[in-house]
């Protein structure tokens, strides 16, 4: 998921006849019988070094900043995704930092050496401007404003990388159901219109050099009606004919948004239909067992974890166990204030651009410690004192009454 709604159902199991009766242990160790330690398909690791384990943090927008990411990555997330950015947020001048409909530029700047290996997501509703903006992305905008611009006019056949790629991989949002999305042709509204579809991932595809792996995110179909399913299908396959080197599947369509459970049946028998590619999935995941009985239901790849991962960075540290043949482990209360105070000492870097950093990141954390709450024996009293943080102090204040 990269997109966010305030309308989200609750956490609930996903549509799956049986998943939930699968052992998660035996699908870590099926896999590691398959894999190796790692439990990931060779062809990935081969595409990405670095991605070894069949999981990884999908785009989150709001959430997913660098700070974020590498609190995941410390707890053994081996990828991580940026949230979406617009095509023409990334084409609009300088360094593209100006707000636009999903997050900015800023939040999704590769945050260091330990932000690797990171895919870089875009969207948008133009060929041309999808290209120049993943072609910037990558690059960082090393380019001057007005080369990238002419790229949307003139277009390039091929983008010479100088080895110095900031993204293991481009990862074009086809999956998006936030209306003010969708009213624009960007998106989950694409798997309304195929073709659109078909000429970005074509465009983006012919701008990155063949050392950057093009992936899609995409829902199981735009609605339930035979039409869309089929549209689906038809964009699926096209993706891979045009040399994608795997799709993502939510498990919910465009129309539910966040609304209802999703459905693992359909990314079963997609699976079954596609024994040879490589395929990952989404929807429900929302603790560690759920990650390898996706996986277990379904045969897919890896798993997506999108909400589950938010003030849960342990879920990664917990799959790992899984297949190292341990069980999984919640965190202590010490663990849990290590990561608290990690977080928002990373948060404050990544927000050094703005007016006021410690307010803004104080009030931007609070989101994160309300979820984080959700580990605390207290859950609910935490949760009620992160809610008023407004500054470094304060954040302290509920560390030092709570996590000793």
């Amino acid at each position: 998921m990269s997109c966010q709604s305030n309308n989200a159902t609750d956490p609930t199991f996903a549509i799956a006849e049986g998943a939930q009766e699968i052992d998660p242990k035996v699908v870590a160790q099926d896999l590691v019988k398959r894999f190796g330690p790692s439990g990931m398909d060779p062809r990935v690791q081969k595409l990405i070094p670095g991605f070894d384990a069949p999981f990884y943090q999908a785009g989150l927008a709001g959430y997913s900043d660098a700070a974020m990411r590498i609190i995941a990555r410390r707890h053994g997330c081996p990828l991580c995704v940026t949230e979406a950015l617009l095509d023409r947020t990334l084409l609009a001048g300088g360094k593209g930092f100006a707000k636009a409909d999903l997050g900015e530029l800023h939040d999704n700047v590769p945050g260091g050496v330990e932000d690797n290996p990171l895919v870089g997501q875009v969207m948008g509703s133009d060929p041309g401007e999808m290209a120049a903006g993943a072609v910037k992305m990558i690059e960082q905008g090393k380019r001057s404003h007005k080369a990238y611009r002419k790229m949307v006019d003139s277009g390039i056949d091929e983008l010479r990388s100088d080895g110095s790629d900031t993204f293991a991989a481009i990862d074009v949002n086809l999956a998006c159901p936030v209306k003010k999305i969708s009213k624009k042709s960007r998106g989950g509204h694409w798997l309304s219109e195929p073709e659109g579809a078909i000429a970005i991932l074509q465009a983006v595809r012919e701008v990155l050099p063949d050392s950057i792996p093009l992936t899609v995110k995409m829902r199981r179909s735009f609605d339930d009606t035979e039409e869309m399913k089929k549209n689906f299908l038809y964009l699926f396959d096209a993706a891979y004919d045009l040399g994608c080197a795997w799709v993502t599947v939510h498990g919910r369509t465009v129309e539910q948004k966040y609304i209802g459970p999703s459905r693992w049946d359909p990314l079963k028998r997609l699976v079954d239909r596609n024994p040879d590619r490589l395929i990952f999935g989404s929807g429900d995941v929302w603790d560690v067992n759920q990650i390898f009985r996706m996986i277990g239901y379904t045969g897919l790849t890896g798993v997506s974890v999108a909400r589950g991962c938010i003030g849960n960075p342990w879920i990664f540290r917990q799959a790992r166990s899984l297949l190292a043949g341990r069980d999984p482990q919640a965190p202590t209360i010490a663990e849990q204030r290590e990561v608290l105070e990690q977080h928002f000492d990373l948060a404050l870097a990544v927000n050094a651009h703005t007016r006021d950093p410690e307010l803004f990141t104080s009030k931007n954390m609070r989101k994160f410690g309300i979820k984080f709450a959700v580990h605390h024996p207290n859950a609910l009293e935490v949760k009620k004192q992160f809610i008023y943080v407004k500054n470094l102090d304060e954040w302290r204040e509920v560390l030092e009454k709570w996590y000793v």
